[in-house]
């Protein structure tokens, strides 16, 4: 089984980069759902759930790149 470290290094790079994005993401959601009487309601919202695909987003992408670098297909 061959492993490319550099390869290994930017999959885990992209998960620490998910990481706090996972904590993010539903707190500012929390933040927009309690404050509903404000005209900033929906773009915090929008913010929140944008925040939150991209913390899915980074974590397939590094979980992909991890494998990759495992398997060197």
């Amino acid at each position: 089984m061959a492993k490319n470290q550099k390869v290994l290094a930017k999959g885990i790079r992209f998960l620490t980069l998910s990481l706090p994005l996972l904590f993010i993401g539903p707190s500012v959601i929390y933040n927009a759902f309690m404050n509903k009487n404000n005209v900033w309601h929906y773009l915090v919202l929008a913010i929140g759930i944008i925040v939150c695909f991209a913390a899915v987003y980074f974590i397939f992408k590094g979980l992909k790149t991890i494998v990759d670098g495992l398997f060197d297909s």
